[in-house]
């Protein structure tokens, strides 16, 4: 409940000050796929170039800094770093139109207990954030995030826009972890439906 309360504070704020938003890791993570233990709120927000500065300021000034130079850091860096009232972590990054215009159309609000609406990143934004970034437990998250759709999802936007950033992500080819998650899930389902076939 913590981190609800602190994504309630955040997504609120955002709402006052008309800052398009959606929330996304853990909490995100929990809703569409796996749940796993998160300990801070992720989000992004979509915030004009020239009203940067006012949007880090008016944040700053609402939210503890989580550091002495987190102003300095937001704007050249563009992840803002602070914390909610009740000590929460809260990592907000910074939009890039283009990309993320379109998965902001695509977030989704959800209802929710003692907290009301909030809005998400939709399950297939999650899957692209997640095979950019290629972090160890990217791989299980996607495959969870798969297998709890049952693959009811538009794996060709997934494809179409991992192939767009194939071009700018060098550790690792995104489309590739993509297609390993995709063909365990598909694994996964197919051994759940034959355990619940009958006389199995």
């Amino acid at each position: 409940m913590n981190l609800l309360r602190a994504a309630a504070e955040i997504a609120w704020f955002l709402e006052d000050q008309g800052i398009p938003y959606f929330i996304i890791g853990g909490l995100a993570l929990q809703h569409w796929g796996e749940p796993r233990l998160t300990r801070d709120v992720d989000i992004t927000v979509l915030v004009a170039s020239e009203e940067l500065e006012s949007f880090v300021d008016a944040v700053l000034s609402r939210f503890s800094p989580r550091f002495p130079d987190a102003r300095e850091f937001a704007l050249r860096h563009r992840v803002l770093l602070v914390r909610a009232r009740n000590g929460v972590p809260i990592d907000i990054s910074l939009g890039i139109p283009g990309y993320e215009e379109e998965a902001f159309e695509r977030a989704v609000e959800i209802k929710f207990p003692e907290v009301g609406k909030l809005r998400l990143i939709g399950p297939e934004d999650l899957i692209i954030h997640k095979c950019v970034a290629g972090r160890p437990r990217d791989l299980e998250d996607v495959v969870g995030i798969l297998v709890r759709q049952r693959l009811k999802l538009d794996l060709e936007l997934v494809r179409r826009w991992l192939i767009e950033f194939r071009a700018v992500v060098d550790s690792h080819d995104p489309l590739e972890l993509f297609e390993e998650a995709l063909k365990r899930a598909r694994e996964a389902l197919n051994k759940e439906g034959t355990q619940h076939e009958p006389g199995s």
